[in-house]
């Protein structure tokens, strides 16, 4: 998978990702440390990239749109380490591969997973 790493998650987990063959960049590595969110997700989209951060700004933003692309994985964990991170986005790839593909929200706590399709039924219907 490709994937764009925001300034929240650890550099470690961008080259743990690489190490197991996704395409992973980091907004530090780039130099980009300082890129919009509404940025980050025009290059995200642009490259067919995956979001991967700790700001639920991104949310709102494709919620405020009506995107469907990109697909971001929020993580709310308490504990930010990246061994802690990495054990969770590792099965994530794999569990939620197809939903990341057409496009959605993954957000990640300790004690569960919550995936929201996109775009984001913002009526209040429960129907997108």
């Amino acid at each position: 998978m490709r994937l764009l790493l925001d300034m929240g998650i650890s550099v470690e987990v961008a080259a743990f990702l690489r190490s197991t063959g996704h395409e992973a960049e980091h907004l530090h590595e780039l130099r980009l440390g300082t890129l919009s969110d509404s940025d980050i997700l025009a290059r995200a989209v642009s490259e067919s990239r995956i979001v991967v951060t700790h700001d639920l700004d991104f949310a709102n933003l494709l919620a405020a749109s009506s995107a469907k692309l990109p697909s971001v994985i929020v993580f709310r964990l308490q504990n930010m380490r990246p061994e802690k991170v990495i054990s969770r986005l590792y099965s994530l790839l794999a569990d939620h591969s197809g939903d990341l593909e057409k496009g959605a929200i993954l957000s990640v706590s300790e004690l569960r997973i919550r995936l929201r399709p996109l775009p984001l039924d913002t009526s209040g219907s429960g129907r997108a």
